[in-house]
């Protein structure tokens, strides 16, 4: 008797692993896509998987659903570890109903998350989803408003994760947008509100699946990607990199190693790549990866708004998130977009006590009626806020421009930045000395016999006057100004003094950032 419910067992097991069957298998491999637990087990270290709920059905009998029920429901979901640390997923099974969200597979969901927000570990979404499952109607919607609850629950407690590698529409695509990183396989995964189909009927324009909500779009345009990733394989190797840098939950330090770079390692070469003329562009990534450990730095969100660099180092071990203004993009201007780019990564450091270092060159807002009437005031005071909310250690390096607003805004000292340093080579002024001195001696200048002659005297004398860092030195809003070879091991000394950092706001339920 007790062999039969084995063999039972064995049987029903069997069947659970299959998915949809291996008819939908192999569709799915002829697509050039693997299936849910492929991606599961390639995610995660070898033999780690332990999976909840692989014997979930729906519950359903309208339109013939019981000769459409499939163990799994839909989705593929358990624990195990990413080198050696416990993380827990989900994925969607495109196998089983075209991957469609059940009542049953949003609890399969919302119970990992809750496993995930209480034990204190990531949780990493791989979508592959044809949406809210029609059959099952508003339970269906229901099922993606709990899964949208818990996406708020876990937000700023432990990291959120979405791998999108198949269609994601609808309601599928809120989820992803409610975590904290999606990184997209390009040629594959698509996410959109509303498909081609639908834009062609309303509005009559002829679009398709790739350009409306491809990985390129997402990545480049909208800003919903992170990463763009070539394949499946460069997806999880995106994921297991950037939960390297990653704490497991908002009570943790981010995981620290040693490091074999000399935290005084000095690199004269770093004033060279400032040009002598503040108007040409040069690449701040340059001087960013020959501050960090080992010339290794992480960019986040490389495609989308690339005026500002973000992205994650580490420094004598310790890991830290970086902003910088990139003078290769419009100048390293602040723009509506990079203005929201940068404000969600300091408020994603912040809630994971991941220190922030500011490197600042930039001109100033962006001018014009685009910037102005698409809310450049609206969301540049995001940048304004997160910098002004932020606890974690931070400190700012000017190493150019620094002008006006963007001043302010880039971690100024009096936004409670920890420390401000500059390069000689610093500009801080409310205007840059030619738009400074046309507005101060508009009067003297039409007068002059030698306008030319004149104006270049008065640059002169206001960039001595006010736009050197040795002037916002002898106010204290720069605390020092430093020798760029030395740029490495001054960072690295500030951050060691603020390691014990302790900072409170006033009680209140939550501020109202203006989104």
């Amino acid at each position: 008797m007790h062999f039969e419910k084995i063999d039972e067992y064995s049987k029903i097991n069997k069947i659970s692993l299959q998915g949809g069957g291996q008819d939908k298998i192999k569709d799915q491999h002829d697509k050039g896509k693997l299936t849910a637990r492929d991606r599961i087990n390639l995610l995660l270290d070898v033999g780690t998987f332990t999976e909840i709920d692989p014997l979930v059905t729906h519950h359903y009998y309208e339109y013939d659903m019981q000769n459409k029920k499939f163990f799994t429901d839909g989705v593929v979901g358990g624990y195990g570890t990413v080198n050696g640390r416990q993380i827990f997923v989900f994925a969607y099974d495109f196998t089983v109903l075209g991957g469609t969200l059940s009542q049953m597979g949003a609890k399969k969901i919302t119970k990992l998350m809750d496993h995930a927000t209480t034990t204190g570990c990531p949780i990493i979404g791989i979508m592959d989803s044809g949406g809210a499952r029609i059959q099952e109607g508003i339970m269906s919607l229901d099922g993606f408003a709990d899964i949208f609850y818990h996406n708020q629950l876990a937000s700023g407690v432990i990291p959120q994760i979405t791998a999108s590698i198949g269609p994601s529409a609808g309601g599928s695509v809120y989820s992803p947008a409610m975590t904290d990183f999606v990184i997209m396989v390009d040629k594959v995964g698509t996410m959109f509100v509303t498909g081609p189909d639908v834009v062609k009927t309303v509005l009559g324009e002829e679009i398709s699946f790739d350009d409306l909500g491809g990985a390129m779009t997402h990545g480049v345009k909208s800003g919903v990607a992170h990463f763009v990733a070539k394949n499946e394989y460069e997806c999880m190797d995106y994921i297991k990199k950037l939960i390297s840098y990653l704490p497991q939950n908002n009570t943790e330090e981010p995981p620290k190693i040693k490091t074999d770079d000399d935290p005084n390692r000095l690199d004269h070469n770093l004033i060279h790549i400032i040009p002598d003329n503040p108007l040409q562009p040069y690449d701040m990534k340059e001087i960013i990866n020959s501050v960090v450990d080992n010339h290794e730095f992480f960019e986040i969100h490389e495609l989308f708004a690339p005026n500002v660099v973000v992205g994650y180092g580490r420094l004598n071990g310790k890991v830290v998130g970086i902003v910088a203004n990139q003078p290769m993009h419009l100048a390293g201007a602040l723009d509506i977009d990079s203005s929201n780019k940068a404000a969600r990564f300091i408020r994603f450091c912040d809630a994971f006590n991941i220190p922030i270092i500011t490197f600042v060159d930039t001109p100033g807002y962006m001018p014009g009626s685009n910037q102005e009437h698409n809310g450049i005031i609206r969301h540049g005071s995001k940048l304004l806020y997160a910098y002004c909310e932020a606890t974690v250690p931070r400190i700012t390096l000017v190493i150019g421009k620094a002008y006006g607003g963007a001043y302010i805004a880039m971690g100024s000292k009096n936004l409670r930045t920890d420390v401000n340093y500059a390069w000689p080579t610093a500009r801080c002024a409310v205007l840059g000395g030619e738009a400074a001195v046309k507005i101060m001696y508009r009067k003297e200048l039409s007068s002059a016999k030698d306008p030319e002659s004149l104006k270049k005297q008065l640059i002169q004398e206001f960039s001595e006057k006010f736009e050197n860092p040795y002037v916002a030195a002898s106010h204290g809003t720069i605390d020092n100004v430093i020798d760029p070879a030395e740029t490495r091991p001054m960072l690295i000394k500030a951050l060691e003094m603020l390691a014990n950092k302790r900072a409170k706001h006033l009680p209140r339920k939550h501020g109202n950032i203006n989104l």
